[in-house]
Order: structure tokens, then sequence, then C-alpha cells
């Protein structure tokens, strides 16, 4: 029995991470309702794996659903995904956030208790520090006032997770709080898909390269940082899917009641400004950018301690924010191809 469940799994994570555990002798299950990706991932899967994938097209808070999917697979374990994740769209939009984010967990975890399912790696995100006092910042460091609804969805998530181990229960649950995925799978067959204007910096920045926009605009540049922009930790999406298959296997080697949770990142922090001139060179492309004004949820800067990470799970980041953005613009060179 080797079936793990995917949920989000057509995601931008989700889909990376897929293939990572397929390359790690897994079977993935796929649920998506694809209200932020696209059925044309499955189709880019395919093509990595040469097979198919197993999917359902649904919503993680339709619980006769999950049920559906736990009745016809034997499911060894499960990888939570599935969220809304925008920050900006989270501070217009706080009762969608905490309704879907929250309530979709609450179900996942009732559904793996019915089907005594033990074993769960929660998505989570950087996003629970808030600003933090010191960087980098360790599991250690306190979370402070979540920034959005977004990064407090995350930590209401968290705290659920500890108390329902908390209360005895025989699940082995880890935690990942990651901070900012970039990057492509070095094929080229799957990317970051964002539906209409991205919320994320990287692709915004391929798009522009590729002249489907007219321009980028840098939030602040007058924050305490080397150039005034924001600094994030900036992780490939191959690296940040082999740590989910790290984490998967050394939850199957301990004892049940069984809570922990890792950063995952580079350890090192870059800021907006770097990561445009970064991209400059691996595309060889001037980028039209302008400076705006701050942008609402915003923090400064943040960036991962990655030292238990790097000795409890044996992981380590290998590829470089050169590497990242390389895959980034090959990805969005084959999106262009392809329209």
């Amino acid at each position: 029995m080797n079936n793990i469940l995917i949920t989000g799994g057509a995601g931008y994570i989700g889909s990376h991470t897929a293939v990572a555990l397929v390359e790690a002798g897994f079977e993935p299950i796929i649920i998506d309702n694809f209200s932020n990706s696209d059925v044309s991932v499955l189709k880019g899967l395919k093509n990595i794996l040469g097979r198919e994938l197993t999917y359902y097209e649904g919503d993680c808070n339709d619980r006769a659903l999950m049920e559906k999917i736990f009745s016809e697979n034997e499911i060894k374990g499960v990888i939570h995904f599935a969220a809304f994740k925008a920050v900006g769209e989270s501070t217009k939009l706080p009762l969608n956030y905490y309704s879907n984010n929250i309530n979709s967990l609450l179900v996942l975890l009732e559904t793996m208790e019915k089907f005594k399912v033990k074993d769960l790696v929660f998505s989570s995100s950087c996003t629970v520090y808030g600003q933090p006092d010191e960087l980098p910042v360790s599991e250690s460091t306190p979370r402070k006032e979540a920034e959005s609804p977004y990064g407090n969805t995350k930590k209401i998530c968290e705290d659920i997770l500890k108390d329902y181990i908390k209360s005895g229960v025989n699940s082995r649950i880890i935690s990942l709080r990651y901070f900012n995925p970039v990057g492509a799978h070095p094929s080229g067959e799957i990317g970051e898909l964002p539906l209409g204007i991205p919320n994320n910096l990287v692709p915004f920045i391929t798009q522009t390269g590729a002249g489907l926009r007219e321009k980028l605009t840098v939030f602040g540049d007058d924050y305490n940082t080397p150039d005034g922009s924001c600094v994030r930790d900036y992780i490939h999406v191959m690296d940040l899917a082999d740590a989910h298959v790290k984490a998967l296997k050394y939850l199957f080697q301990q004892q049940d009641n069984f809570y922990d949770l890792f950063n995952v990142g580079t350890g090192n922090g870059n800021t907006v400004l770097e990561v445009i001139k970064t991209f400059e060179k691996v595309s060889q492309k001037p980028l039209n950018y302008q400076i705006g004004p701050r942008r609402s949820g915003d923090i400064e800067k943040v960036w991962a301690n990655t030292d238990k990470i790097n000795s409890v799970l044996g992981w380590k980041a290998k590829y470089s924010l050169e590497d990242s953005l390389r895959d980034s613009w090959h990805w969005q060179q084959k999106l262009v191809e392809k329209s």
C-alpha cells in the first residue's frame, strides 16, 4: 500500500510533489477542484511520468466525495495543499478564506480518522511568523499576529493540528512552514500557472518578460532592506516537493500520536529587485518595471533558519535562485509556444 492522497494535487506545489512521489516509489492520488489550477496540468504530469495518475475533480469540503476517495483507494498518507492562498485577496475576502481553509482541514481529519489513515503532511507557511523581531526565523521563533487573513488561517490550522494530537489520537502529523516557492519542473511540462493576474512575483516577472504584461510593479522601495524592496526566501518548487517526500517517509517511522513542524527554505533572503536582476541575467531580457506604493498585508523581510530540517530530515535545498528563474522562464516560454 503506497497510495498518497494529494489535496490540491493539480496546483503548483501539488503537481510537482506528485512527480517527486512517483520518483520515490509512491502512487499519488489527486483531488482538485481546479479553482486555482487547470486541467492541462494533468497532461503535463502524464508527459513527465509516461502515464496518467488517478484524480478526482471536486472540493475537499465535500465530505461525501472525500469518503468516496478513501473508500475506493487504500490511502497510506495524505499531503494537504488545498487552500486559498493569495495574501491580498484574503484581506478583501476574509470569510471565504476562513471558511475554505479551516473547514477543508476539519473534513479531511475527520475522514482520515474514520478510515484509520494516520499520516498527514500539512502545507503551512512562513506567514505564521508575521514580521519577526529576529532573522532568520527558526521553528521556535514566536508566531506573531498574522498580517493577513490567509496567514491567520495557517496559524489556526496549525493550532487545530496540535490540539488534535494533544487529544491522544493515533495520528502522525508534520506541518511544513515554507517560504516562497518559485521555479518549475526542468522539463517545462508543469510550473506555476496563475489564473488571471498573478499574485506571486515570479509569474508576474516572466509574463512581463514574455510581453504578456506591459510592466511589473515593485510594491515599495522604502523598506529597511539593502535596496528598499521586500526580502523573501525563494525556494525552488522541486526542492520543496522533495521536502514533502522526506517528511512523509519520516512520519512513517514515528510512534503514533506525533506532531512536529519544519521550516522549508534556502536559508537565504533575496530582495524583489535582486530577483528582477537575476531574471534579467538568466533570460538576457531587460524587464520593464516601476516602483509603486507598499501593498497591504506584505511584511518587510523574512527568511528561514533551516538547521532543523537539514539535520532531522536530511533535507537541504539544492537549487539556486538562478536555477529557479531559469526554470520559470523555460516554463513561461513553453506556455507562450502552446498559446
